[in-house]
């Protein structure tokens, strides 16, 4: 695994928060715990293309309107989907 920053090697899997906007423009809420990747080199903690598309699906197949202004990275993946996939997305 490499650092999608500055290359490197020195990457390790760690957990943050990040603050997401939800698919209405409505408002942003916080996800705790979320799965992320830290760079020992160049100290960038991010999130991969992987879990952002995760977050993103889910928020969009989701209601939003039972999320408060925080909850788990765990906690909003369990939340029932309305639809079982996002059909508007072409790239899969």
């Amino acid at each position: 695994m490499r650092c999608e920053w500055c290359s490197s090697s020195n990457v390790k899997e760690v957990t943050n928060s990040v603050f997401w906007e939800l698919p209405d423009g409505s408002r942003a809420i916080e996800i705790n715990e979320t799965p992320a990747l830290n760079c020992g080199d160049c100290n960038m903690t991010y999130q991969s293309e992987k879990i952002v598309k995760e977050i993103e699906d889910q928020l969009f197949l989701i209601d939003c309107k039972q999320i408060g202004k925080l909850i788990t990275f765990k906690g909003l993946m369990k939340i029932p989907r309305l639809l079982k996939k996002n059909y508007f997305d072409f790239t899969t």
